[in-house]
């Protein structure tokens, strides 16, 4: 199964100068609660962008993989993917796509569940998701906090 997990205003921002420009302490814990040992599928930006976060810890993911374009990409702590697509297109794992706005959109085809996390307030910046048609998609969870509406779709 493939999953998407990102969270974004209504405006679809996710990021600023690589990084979320929010924090909100509840979502990044849901954010852990659903990825933490899990097989990640990321870019290159936001690996390095996780990597600063944690600094000189291991990131919490079972099994990382990186996108990359750059042939001489190499990294300790996960295995480095060049072609999204077909990757996507033959993994058997169960997996969790976590970002940037490219892999997500190279990934949206094949997401078998979207779990959004909408953002109320408004923020500023630089990198918004892919036009998302949620059409072939049905709501199947949904949960309101003061800050966050916490939502999960299923392809149909």
């Amino acid at each position: 199964m493939i999953q998407l997990i990102w969270a974004m205003t209504e405006e679809q921002v996710i990021g600023k100068e690589n990084r979320i420009p929010w924090h909100i302490k509840e979502d990044l814990l849901y954010y852990k609660e659903k990825t933490k040992g899990q097989a990640v599928l990321m870019g290159e930006a936001t690996y390095h962008s996780l990597k600063g976060y944690y600094k000189n810890r291991p990131l919490p993911y079972g099994k990382i993989y990186v996108a990359s374009l750059d042939s001489s990409f190499a990294i300790e702590d996960g295995i480095v993917i060049q072609d999204v697509t077909s990757f996507l297109k033959e993994t058997r794992e169960d997996l969790w796509v976590v970002g940037g706005a490219t892999i997500y959109k190279l990934s949206l085809p094949y997401a078998d569940q979207l779990y959004i996390s909408w953002i109320k307030e408004k923020y500023d910046g630089d990198v918004y998701f892919p036009p998302l048609d949620l059409n072939s998609y049905q709501l199947i969870w949904e949960k309101e906090t003061e800050l966050v509406r916490y939502t999960i779709y299923e392809r149909v």
